[in-house]
């Protein structure tokens, strides 16, 4: 106990030095859950290699502790050392070590990544289940989790859908936390001094410190707070748009005295793309009884980000022209409780997790605006806009002569709630088989509310009708009423915004599972596992422009009228258009079914493997809301009713190899074919307005490879990985009309490429995507290599370390004429190294990532639709060069 109480006062003392400790916790609080049976365990030492040999790599992919070499399916580990050395620190740091693993975006926290390809096209739900120990964050445009103070980051390869559900149809990523130790006190710290090679500085400081409070109890806390220097710059545009045109607007009409001239020098700025954040985990360990552990724990995180962390290469290298503010506000916070006991020799763990978040988005838009404007004469209610301060008279001498800045902005507000509970039992150990069966709970609502906006619309004057520009330049800015051409009032439709969506999604998900492994021979074990869940998804909203709101289908709640008063009230959803078969206008989905496994895995000798896994997998279907169908060829606007999409479904056939060699060689491979059936993909629907449509429209298979080794000689680490996926969709995806008879949306029977959808002029294909059309944002093939040397100097250790990260060019839509729109990436190779010595107690790095300075392109984006604002698309790339050093300490 004297000891302990020593660590108690060492503790004090490092608590009061530590203050980066007190920005862990977000002013909220929750309840929650977390990773069971690691929680149940103290924290290990760190996976390091040994002198002698390769370290192991334990892993709790399949829910119990194991080694990656006895885990029967295609995985990574990357342990704590290795995201310190290579610099790791949220998703798209990782990603590049992962081979199977890419992502698109548009930049931190905006983020969504996939596995071999297996990209959705269409749909609302995630395809890589994302996890903090034991507790899923669903959904696309994930946070960037903080890669600090963790064991280890896992990716599990192919469908997970038994253990993991719904989210887990490619692959899942988990992030496994570093557990109180009741055994033992320890702190340290990290402080980091970085630059971008052309950029802004940045830096970086962490803290972390575990407390034995009792032999029964132990709390651990980890803090953070992170700078990045930008790397971008937002140019003035001198007059130009990015093609060299002069950045003049002739705002949809060709009257030379209306016009506008954008710029942007009042925002232009250096180094824009900056990264501010800070944040911090706090865990409790009570061991109350014996075989009995207790972890509450909440992680919680700010993060603003400004700018675009893509490029326009036709304005310049690392350089863009933004008319208006881009940023990012993202604050999140996971609360967690664990509980991990025994009932008789049962095992039990029980896993409750509350997750929310809320991003405040601003987005530049004025790409839209401009190819609005380029549609020529007609568009002038879209363009010109009065301002009150340009007007004189009143009544029916009203005579307004100035026009607002016509560009739009983007302003999101979106809210995530989402609670998750999971329950599961395992057999006891003296059976001949083990089998864990269990139920699993996740709820989780989305508010989502977007404005299209234009600044100042909400206060106009009135606007120009369309065509009153040219068949009547003398009205300009007279009432109609008075024989002019201006509309008054105001379009917006809540606030400034032109266009507006409001939305809330809940899905409830539920599902029972069974896992189970029996010994065949002591060398020979078959796993087996089904999953059945239940899938409820609610959704109702607005989403539309002025005449949206007015007329049919939109309802007005608080008096069940058919159309809505403008502007809109405050209070959210109270003018709704979602479904108007309902009274209340909700869309409803429901879908139940199955998913399963079977692997057999032998190991002929004690450090070799050989293992074939079959396994199936799931992305859960949707509601489409009714479209409305235009006037054409002489038939009427019809509204239509736009059946649900169902759920997406991968198999899996996979055939393994895991092996050692004197501890000195480890290789582990793997071949695979994935079956992607049900795609779901969106498209818009011919003479359609206002929204898509998402339909179930053919299939894809995968044909790939994957390894990773290791090779340890003497002072000399060699590692390498990387992944060969040949994905492409087998059969053309047909289009889908509106069957105006029907009063419903169908994909066509029968599809030619060249041939057009009947009665569209020619203007849309009967084929809307074509067979053998790669698989986008996944390259063929994609590695890393990376070779270290350990030595010692006196009493110091010391490393230097070379690696290269290396891969193919890729698509980036299914759709060919968008593809061509955005552009393929190229391949690329880029190089990184580092070095650091260390004693007992401190460490010192250095690193230099990609050293000469490469443009690795990665993916190619736009914020607004390909087909609308491909003169503006955004490549996205791997970090400039990019070095610094750190300095830590430990107790």
């Amino acid at each position: 106990m004297k000891k302990q109480i020593g660590f108690k006062s060492k503790a004090m003392r490092a608590l009061g030095v530590s203050t980066i400790l007190s920005t862990m916790v977000l002013p909220t609080v929750a309840r929650a859950a977390d990773e069971p049976q690691e929680a149940a365990a103290p924290a290990a030492e760190p996976q390091a290699a040994e002198e002698q040999g390769l370290g192991e790599i334990v892993v709790t992919a399949t829910r119990t502790a194991t080694s990656i070499q006895k885990v029967p399916i295609s995985m990574q580990a990357l342990s704590a050392d290795t995201l310190g050395q290579r610099q790791v620190k949220g998703l798209t740091d990782f990603a590049s070590l992962l081979p199977s693993v890419t992502f698109a975006g548009i930049g931190p926290g905006r983020n969504t990544p996939y596995f071999r390809g297996i990209v959705p096209a269409g749909g609302g739900r995630e395809s890589v289940g994302y996890y903090i120990d034991d507790i899923p964050i669903t959904g696309t445009g994930l946070p960037d989790i903080m890669a600090y103070d963790l064991e280890r980051i896992e990716a599990l390869s192919g469908p997970q859908g038994t253990l993991y559900g719904a989210g887990s149809l490619a692959g899942t990523i988990r992030f496994i936390t570093k557990k109180p130790n009741p055994d033992k006190f320890e702190f340290g710290y990290d402080a980091e001094v970085n630059k971008y090679g052309k950029g802004d500085f940045g830096g970086q400081y962490q803290s972390y410190i575990n407390v034995p409070v009792t032999d029964t109890l132990a709390i651990r806390a980890m803090g953070f707070y992170r700078r990045d220097g930008g790397y971008i710059d937002n140019t003035p545009n001198n007059g130009k748009f990015n093609d060299g045109r002069p950045s003049v607007l002739t705002l949809g009409d060709e009257n030379p005295n209306t016009s506008f001239t954008l710029d942007n020098s009042s925002i232009a700025q250096d180094d824009y793309n900056s990264i501010e954040g800070y944040g911090g985990r706090i865990q409790v360990l009570w061991q109350p009884f014996d075989g009995w552990d207790i972890m509450p724990q909440i992680s919680a995180q700010k993060q603003t980000t400004n700018g675009y962390f893509g490029f326009d290469p036709r304005v310049g290298d690392l350089e863009v022209h933004d008319y208006d503010k881009t940023s990012q506000n993202d604050r999140w916070y996971q609360a967690a409780l664990s509980i991990h006991g025994h009932i008789g020799d049962f095992d039990l763990v029980s896993a409750t997790g509350y997750y929310q978040r809320q991003i405040k988005l601003l987005n530049d838009y004025t790409y839209y605006t401009v190819t609005y404007d380029g549609f020529g004469p007609g568009y002038e209610n879209y363009l010109q806009f009065f301002s009150k301060n340009g007007c004189t008279g009143s009544g029916a001498s009203l005579k307004c002569s100035s026009l607002i800045n016509p560009t739009q902005f983007y302003s999101g507000l979106r809210n995530e709630k989402k609670f998750t509970q999971e329950v599961r039992l395992t057999t006891p150990k003296s059976w001949p088989f083990d089998v864990t069966i269990g139920g699993f709970l996740h709820h989780q609502t989305n508010d989502i509310n977007n404005d299209y906006g234009i600044h100042g619309l909400a206060d106009i004057v009135g606007y120009t009708q369309s065509g009153g520009g040219d068949s009547n330049p003398a009205g300009f800015g007279i009432p109609v009423s008075q024989g002019g051409t201006m509309v008054l009032g105001s379009p917006a439709v809540k606030r400034d915004a032109f266009y507006l969506s409001e939305q809330t999604n809940h899905w409830k998900d539920y599902a029972v599972f069974a896992e189970g492994h029996y010994n065949i021979t002591p060398e020979l074990k078959l796993t087996g596992g089904i999953r059945y869940f239940w899938t409820r998804f609610d959704v109702t909203g607005f989403g539309g422009v002025a005449a949206s709101a007015q007329n049919a289908p939109s309802i007005f709640l608080p008096t069940g009228a058919v159309g809505c008063p403008l502007p809109l009230p405050a209070e959210r959803l109270q003018c709704r258009n979602f479904n108007r078969l309902d009274p209340l206008s909700v869309g409803r989905y429901r879908e139940q079914g199955e998913t399963h496994k079977v692997a057999v895995n032998w190991q002929f000798q004690p450090d070799k493997m050989i293992y074939a896994n079959y396994s199936t997998g799931f992305r859960p279907g949707g509601f489409n809301r009714p479209l409305r169908i235009r006037a054409s060829g002489g038939l009427p606007q019809v509204i239509v009713a736009a059946p649900p999409f169902k759920s997406e479904e991968l198999t899996n056939f996979e055939l393994g190899f895991k092996g050692t060699w004197n501890n000195m060689f480890r290789l582990n491979a793997a071949v695979y074919l994935e079956k992607w059936n049900n795609i779901q993909y969106s498209v818009v629907v011919a003479g359609a307005q206002g929204a898509g449509y998402t339909g179930n429209a053919g299939k894809a298979e995968v044909k790939g490879i994957e390894y990773d080794a290791d090779l340890k000689l003497g002072a000399v680490t060699l590692s390498t990985s990387g992944a060969y996926n040949d994905g492409k969709l087998k059969g053309d995806f047909c289009n889908f009309i509106a069957d105006r008879a029907a009063l419903s949306i169908t994909q066509l029977a029968t599809c030619a490429v060249g041939t057009p959808v009947p009665g569209t002029n020619g203007q849309t294909p009967s084929v809307a995507a074509i067979d053998g059309t790669r698989l986008p944002r996944q390259p063929k093939f994609k590695g890393t290599t990376s070779v270290r040397y350990d030595g010692d100097w006196g009493d110091k250790d010391f490393y230097v370390q070379g690696a290269a990260l290396y891969q193919t060019g890729a698509t980036q839509d299914l759709n060919v004429d968008q593809n061509a729109l955005y552009g393929n990436t190229p391949g690329f190779v880029s190089f990184d190294f580092s070095a650091g010595i260390k004693t007992e107690s401190w460490t010192l790095d250095v690193f230099l990532q990609n050293a000469f300075d490469k443009r690795g392109q990665l993916t190619k984006n736009t914020f607004c639709s390909i087909d609308f604002c491909s003169g503006s698309s955004r490549t996205f790339i791997i970090k400039p060069q990019f070095f610094g050093i750190r300095w830590g300490q430990k107790y």
